[in-house]
């Protein structure tokens, strides 16, 4: 039986997450768009135990190469976190978790080449509750605080053991200043290019001298960590002035303080930052392409009222993104199919459509590569180079190839599922029109996927016949241009 269309869920399931499992439209089929929206933001209502599923019947397979173990393994982080893109039912959670991966973007083969393999991957995706040293990896940081207050996060962020190698503030001090993570928290993580100085960035290096990481817990086992700390010796405690406010009053020099103190420093900055309105602006500049549209610009009157409610709110990101989801730019007709599917949510998207019995996300790994996304390794600081960027001729090709694996490895389910809608081959490709949601496709495409479909002789419906034509039918309409975009 083909699942119920309602387009409108389906657009908010694509932005707000990675597509709709049938059981999700189910979920939310007798409910409005507000409080579907209310379900994803507020999700600590529901649980968080998809990782119990893991390895489960019923659920997409994870390949193991001796014992699973995600937190210290980065292909099976990479598969915990598919996994969860597939079968979380916080699907916003997910999926912020991945804007925030992206806007903080931090590279798993730097931190491996300076700490090793295990270590790399525990401060990327350890769970510390799963963690001998209570490591919390960058990724669950993310998720932990993905709609919480933004300075919170941008605090947290500074002080990330992966954040402090990848942008080499653990070798900042008085002596040596380390500029890059203070350019970067300027200009990718708040206010954005032509809202600070050169000089902006060297006094903030000063500011974060000492802001370093130190070991903790046993050396002899994975209780051994780097973690935070404030090194008070390397820190530059003289004055440092700014371009931008810094305090509510308007004062724009974090004053000297003791090397005891200078820890207040960096908070001092962060606050300041957080708070201005250009932070807010630029923010919903991002999230204007990340959830409305990649197709025109940022409307002017949305970045104005979603950088109201950041500073009405305090930087709270739920009442944000409320506001974003809820948003008439949001529900323009012009913004459905208007973004172009990141790798990681066309696979994600084409398992919850064409099915994953059998199928182990592993094998989606080396596909999405070829796509030209690794998780937890975007290629530098400025995270994945998104929009029609993703669209090289080998990666489609890759994007079509992953269409053809899966649909082949689907093929007697695909054939089952589509037994009530075989009558014709129009009504077989109406069926399948309907589970692989696309881009409206003019009519000479579908004519070619009808071709398809009685290019070998009349059209029975047999099984014989729903099993050779419906992978193919899916890996045309999969790896089809229109189903590209979100």
């Amino acid at each position: 039986m083909a699942r119920t269309a309602n387009r409108q869920v389906e657009h908010l399931l694509r932005r707000a997450g990675f597509g709709a499992r049938r059981d999700e439209l189910d979920l939310y089929a007798s409910a409005s768009l507000n409080d579907i929206v209310d379900m994803l933001v507020d999700y600590e209502a529901v649980a968080d135990d998809v990782d119990l599923n893991i390895g489960k019947a019923g659920y997409v397979g994870t390949t193991t190469r001796g014992a699973f173990s995600p937190n210290t393994s980065i292909t099976d982080a990479r598969q915990r976190w598919l996994f969860r893109m597939v079968h979380s039912n916080r699907p916003l959670q997910e999926k912020m978790t991945l804007f925030w991966h992206n806007h903080f973007a931090t590279g798993y083969t730097k931190i491996a080449g300076a700490l090793g393999a295990v270590q790399a991957t525990r401060y990327m995706a350890a769970k510390p509750a799963e963690d001998p040293g209570q490591v919390r990896g960058q990724l669950e940081l993310f998720r932990d605080m993905a709609l919480g207050s933004f300075r919170d996060l941008l605090l947290a962020v500074a002080q990330d053991t992966a954040m402090l190698v990848w942008l080499d503030g653990r070798t900042n001090t008085k002596l040596k200043p380390q500029e890059n993570f203070a350019r970067e928290i300027m200009e990718l993580f708040t206010v954005g290019v032509g809202h600070y100085t050169e000089p902006d960035v060297y006094a903030g290096a000063r500011v974060f001298t000492g802001w370093n990481l130190r070991p903790a817990g046993s050396l002899t086992n994975l209780s051994a960590r780097q973690e935070f700390a404030y090194i008070a010796a390397a820190h530059d405690t003289g004055p440092k002035t700014f371009s931008f406010p810094i305090y509510p009053d308007g004062g724009t020099t974090i004053p000297a303080r003791s090397a005891a103190d200078g820890l207040e420093d960096g908070i001092d900055l962060i606050n300041g930052l957080a708070a201005l309105p250009a932070t807010g602006r630029y923010l919903a500049g991002k999230l204007f392409r990340f959830f409305i549209s990649e197709f025109r610009p940022p409307d002017p009157a949305f970045v104005d009222r979603i950088a109201r409610v950041y500073l009405s709110s305090r930087y709270d990101m739920r009442a944000v993104m409320r506001e974003v989801l809820l948003s008439p730019e949001f529900w323009d007709a012009r913004s459905v199919w208007a973004r172009y599917a990141w790798p990681v949510e066309f696979i994600v998207r084409l398992l919850k459509d064409a099915g994953w019995a059998g199928f182990s996300v592993d094998s989606a790994l080396t596909p999405m590569a070829n796509m030209g996304q690794t998780l937890y390794d975007p290629p530098d600081v400025a995270g994945w180079d998104a929009g029609q960027t993703w669209f090289s001729s080998g990666a489609m090709l890759a994007r079509m190839n992953f269409a053809s694996t899966l649909a082949a490895n689907q093929r007697f389910n695909l054939a089952a599922g589509s037994k009530d809608s075989a009558q014709t081959p129009q009504s077989f490709l109406a069926y399948y029109m309907s589970e692989l949601d696309t881009a409206p496709a003019d009519s000479g495409v579908r004519g070619e996927w009808l071709n398809y479909l009685t290019a070998t002789g009349a059209w029975t419906g047999s099984v014989a016949q729903r099993q050779a034509k419906a992978p193919g039918l899916v890996h045309l309409i999969g790896g089809s241009p229109e189903y590209q975009l979100q």
